[in-house]
């Protein structure tokens, strides 16, 4: 029974679309809260016990408002404050886990999305089926069965010696269909193993944390834990996790284009919120509605969820983004060859047909065969003729081959960090012409740390001081030679003017939690000596809190402290931080470091300051520039003091209505603009610090790798200009001649002059999403193989329009990771690299095989034809069980052999192939045409001219040609691994065990069939002389490759 007033249903048509009516019916924030059974305050119990039920027609009695009336007293007087008490991570979250919510979750469902439905291997093998050369085979074998059978049943045959040869003609059909069976499990297998991997990964991937408040403490608690009624909190950057409603905060923006493909951020308020003052910044309807899977721009607040699951809106959307995937371009490019094989072959038989007809008929100038069953056994002979030669133009191996270089690469692929969803990315990725890559994490690694800084404008540290720099001290010696004052007032601005915190990991040690720009804040902190953040925090009062904002690149904490010199009283302290070279604009005074004038201080926060000169705005100017060339990303530290706050009655505003808001209002809120702090440029600069984020090892080998491949990197960022610069230089990514951008400016550009510049555009800087798509957009039109990489929710669409998304396996979230083709499992940018050399050596696998297949297939036709039109009886020189082996066992191992070559430093010191480029090249067909041409004429030779002496109707003689044509395959094999005009063709061959042991396989088995095939394979026992000559015609494959060769392409 639904001990709740409301059903998922009908809380999900309050966000979606956003229904403020609705909310006022149901009673505003208070009417939901209490029909959730929710404390709006202190959180969810994980021990709770409903067992009153309660209905939307409870929420409309007049006690009810009485109660919530008093209940939003209570709140008003506990404004939100930095998060400052419990945090946990590990054990101690689990006892809020949703073990203990039973009744909610049974109404409600949890916040997880029920998996994709899973094709079943069965489906799976059903879709493989309807491959084109699959259904061109499964004929042949049905037709091969039919004729086999009909043949071995109605016409024994006798071999040399007169004795009957056991009916095996059978056999290729079954065996036929066999590959085909083995084709379809291995292909499906290893998509059901691949789509399994996925759904292991996301499971333990978004498994991430988010700030709530439970029983009075605010802990971290897991994605997938939160229910319907939690008090969820959020801060810049994060990405909600599920509906709600508002309850309270600061200056919260938040933007939902990623989820309604809307693109103006909105600012969810307080649902009684109206907008009695047009001239004010509440510019829109009161929007009380958090939706999931926006992300916060700027601000804080606490609200409560309505919607989790499959029943919020971006739950709705991820089950409607399931969709089946396209086929591969390769996999078109087989089916257009197979489709081209089957007319080729097919023509073959019917000139086959043709010309056997007019020989047989030919005949019945001497008189017309007799009895009439003659007749029909004549013209059965010659269909079984055609029949056979059809079968033989197929391919029966290349299905096999194909499936074979993809779920082998895949599977290593993985073991070099690269998770592939889409198979197409395998053989997309081999010719991708330009990666447009994140910097922080990929090219970074996200680890931030404050190696350099400025106090005033004077008294410089770094990480590493240089022996010849004495006006430099090291970091770790701050503490010690640093004014105590200053490093009071310090630590106090990084304490209470950040959202990071204190959390405990899974081992129960202490480690920061939150943006790593403060988090290495907090750590510089730390190190100089500061108090403990949570005993510094807990100490003042906050009256407002400004968070970080894009448009002002600053966030600002308001706090109010006792005066320092008059007993009672009270000032107003303002911690600023942001762009150094923005703030320092906004600074008129700056602190003074001359001992002197700390010998006598008043109290511990007594810092002395000066006005701030030309001279001294230069060298700050100056330091900022330094530390930006250097890679690191500034920030200014800035403060102000004010005798009362409001500090006065402009620009100040308030967020709740009149004395008449009904009861649903959250207490009134001072709302005083920024502009406030910053007036007549009143603040007073502490100082600059540079902090560091270390490219990640081997970045700058792996970009010089796509380079030397043939791939232009770029570098998408959203970090200025100079720093974005800096690190591509770095990189290798910015060179001489090229260009960087800001994306201000590059999305503005007329599409002409766009696309003068794109191919010198090497940095894009201060750069969004949107720009990033735009970027893909173009990069595609003017006919680029693009590769993304993203990780946040909004790169989604540029992830999906690029021919190959990477997404990033540990900062990623599940929309990039949906939208993307390959996840890179450790972020890292030379995981790129591999994918790139896998996907040139699953192409190289594939026409390896080609034009070894095709080689055996041309010849296999030629000789079946001409040995059929030659002799009298219509017998092929191959015998369908001789062809069996050649054309299915072999050509099957030899698939194995050349799909597991592994990828070489080699592949990537060529350019890549365009789209259009066809499947087999001219240095193919050389090689395929001048084998087939040897292989021919030496079996010819072999058998119509008398050169080794032999009877032409001998067992011996028909041994020795099989012998040959087979060695002049295996040894063909060798000649397939390089498909361009190198001469080595053993190069790394060692490398690869599989293609040893298949080839010492196949010599054997080989040799068992000569020796003791007897009857079955139509063979007889050879001597050394035989042996000797097999081989040596097979050998003669290799230098007759090396000549072809060295035929020019063009003449």
């Amino acid at each position: 029974d639904n001990l709740f007033a409301f059903d998922p249903e009908q809380l999900a048509v309050l966000v979606d679309p956003k229904n403020i009516p609705l909310l006022k019916t149901f009673g505003g924030l208070q009417g939901i809260a209490r029909g959730l059974h929710a404390d709006i305050i202190n959180g969810l119990y994980s021990s709770e016990l409903i067992t009153t039920p309660i209905t939307l027609a409870d929420l409309s009695q007049p006690q009810i408002q009485s109660q919530s009336q008093s209940q939003s007293q209570k709140i008003s007087t506990s404004p939100l404050q930095p998060v400052q008490t419990n945090h946990s991570t590990g054990a101690n979250s689990t006892s809020s886990k949703a073990k203990g919510f039973v009744s909610r979750s049974a109404i409600f469902g949890t916040n997880v999305l029920p998996p994709a439905k899973v094709k079943s291997i069965f489906e799976l093998m059903w879709m493989a089926m309807k491959d084109k050369t699959l259904i061109l085979l499964a004929v042949a074998a049905i037709i091969s069965l039919g004729v086999g059978i009909y043949d071995d049943v109605d016409i024994p045959e006798v071999d040399a010696m007169g004795n009957t040869i056991p009916g095996v003609k059978w056999v290729e059909g079954v065996a036929i269909m066999v590959a085909i069976i083995i084709v379809v499990s291995v292909g499906s297998a290893n998509d059901y193993q691949k789509e399994k991997q996925f759904r292991k990964l996301n499971a333990k991937k978004e498994d991430r944390f988010v700030k709530a408040t439970r029983e009075k403490n605010t802990l971290l608690i897991s994605v997938h834990d939160i229910q319907v009624g939690d008090v969820l909190h959020l801060e810049p950057g994060d990405i909600v996790a599920a509906d709600g409603i508002f309850i309270e905060g600061h200056n919260l923006r938040c933007d939902e284009s990623a989820a309604t493909g809307e693109s103006d951020a909105l600012k969810p308020t307080t649902a009684t919120t109206e907008n009695k003052n047009p001239g004010t910044q509440h510019k829109s309807l009161p929007d009380p509605f958090i939706i999931s899977g926006s992300k916060v721009l700027e601000g804080v607040c606490t609200y409560l969820v309505t919607s989790v699951g499959v029943h919020s809106y971006y739950g709705r959307t991820m089950m409607a983004l399931r969709t089946d995937a396209e086929t591969t371009p390769l996999q078109e490019k087989l089916n257009h060859l197979a489709e081209t094989i089957a007319k080729l072959g097919s023509a073959a038989g019917l000139l086959m047909l043709v010309v056997l007809l007019i020989r047989y008929f030919v005949k019945w100038r001497y008189g017309v065969p007799s009895p009439a069953s003659a007749i029909v056994q004549g013209i059965m002979n010659i269909l079984i003729v055609v029949v056979t030669i059809v079968v033989v133009a197929v391919p029966e191996g290349l299905p096999l081959a194909v499936t074979l270089a993809l779920a082998y690469a895949t599977q290593r692929m993985l073991k070099d960090n690269n998770l592939v969803r889409v198979l197409a990315a395998c053989e997309t990725m081999g010719n991708a012409t330009t990666v447009c890559s994140d910097k922080t994490g990929t090219l970074t690694q996200n680890k931030m740390s404050v190696v350099a800084g400025t106090f005033g404008s004077s008294f410089r540290f770094i990480k590493e001081v240089p022996p010849n720099r004495k006006d430099l001290h090291p970091i770790i010696a701050v503490g010690q030679k640093a004014p105590r004052q200053i490093l009071n007032l310090l630590n106090q601005g990084i304490a209470v003017n950040s959202s990071a915190f204190e959390s405990l990991d899974d081992n129960g040690s202490k480690v920061l939690v939150g943006n790593k720009t403060e988090t290495a804040l907090l750590a510089f902190s730390h190190e100089i000596g500061s108090e403990d953040i949570e005993a510094l925090r807990s100490r003042w009062e906050i009256e407002q809190l400004f968070p970080f904002s894009s448009d002002r690149k600053a966030m600002a904490t308001v706090i109010k402290i006792p005066h320092p010199t008059k007993t009672g009283k009270f000032i107003y302290r303002a911690h600023v931080k942001g762009a150094p070279e923005i703030l320092v604009d906004k600074c008129s005074t700056i602190i003074t470091l001359q001992d002197s004038q700390y010998a006598f201080s008043e109290h511990d926060y007594d810092v002395k300051s000066r006005k701030l000169n030309t001279e001294d705005m230069t060298r700050v100017v100056h330091i900022i520039q330094s530390y930006a060339s250097r890679s690191l990303r500034t920030i200014g530290i800035a403060y102000r003091d004010f005798e009362q706050w409001p500090p006065s009655g402009e620009n100040v505003l308030s967020s709740a209505s009149s004395s008449s808001s009904s009861s649903s209002n959250i207490g009134e809120e001072i709302e005083v603009s920024y502009d406030e702090i910053v007036r007549e440029n009143g603040l007073t600069l502490l100082g600059v610090v540079g902090i560091e984020d270390p490219l990640r090892p081997g970045v700058t080998e792996a970009v010089k790798a796509c380079q030397r491949a043939g791939v232009f990197v770029r570098m998408v960022t959203g970090d200025n200009m100079m720093t974005a610069k800096s690190i591509a230089k770095q990189c290798g990514i910015y060179t001489q001649g090229g260009i960087v951008m800001e994306g201000p400016v590059f999305r503005n550009l007329p599409p002409s002059e766009m696309d003068a510049i794109l191919p010198r555009l090497q940095v894009l800087a201060r750069s969004s999403p949107q720009d990033k798509q735009i970027l893909v957009g173009r990069l595609k039109e003017l006919g680029d193989i693009v590769a993304v990489t993203g990780d946040g929710t909004n790169d989604g669409p540029a992830l999906k329009l690029a021919d190959v998304g990477f997404s990033m396996g540990i900062s990623g979230t599940e929309v990039a990771k949906e939208a993307s083709s390959i996840i890179l499992m450790d972020d890292n940018f030379s995981s790129i690299v591999r994918a790139i050399m896998w996907g040139r050596c699953v192409n190289d696998a594939v026409k390896k095989f080609l034009e070894f297949q095709l080689t055996v297939n041309v010849t296999a036709v030629i000789l079946t034809f001409v040995s059929s039109v030659v002799s009298d009886s219509q017998d092929s020189v191959l015998t369908a069980v001789q062809l069996l082996w050649v054309n299915l066992i072999m050509d099957t191992l030899a698939a194995l052999a050349l799909a597991t070559d592994p990828p070489t430093e080699e592949l990537l010191l060529r350019g890549p192939e365009s789209r259009s480029s066809p499947l087999i090249t001219f240095k193919m067909w050389k090689m395929i045409i001048g084998q087939a041409i040897f292989q021919v004429i030496v079996t010819i030779v072999m058998l119509y001219s008398d050169i080794f002496s032999y009877d032409p109707k001998s067992g011996i003689l028909q041994t020795l040609v099989f012998n040959t044509f087979v060695f002049c395959q295996i040894f063909n094999e060798i000649n397939c691994r390089s498909i361009d005009d190198s001469l080595n063709i053993f190069h790394n061959i060692i490398a690869n065990k599989f293609f040893m042991f298949i080839f010492v396989f196949c010599v054997a088995c080989q040799a068992i069939i000569v020796n003791f095939g007897g009857a079955a394979f139509q063979v007889t026992r050879i001597g050394g002389v035989e042996w000797a000559i097999s081989i040596v015609i097979g050998l003669l494959s290799i230098p007759i490759g090396v000549i072809i060769r060295l035929i020019p392409d063009h003449i």
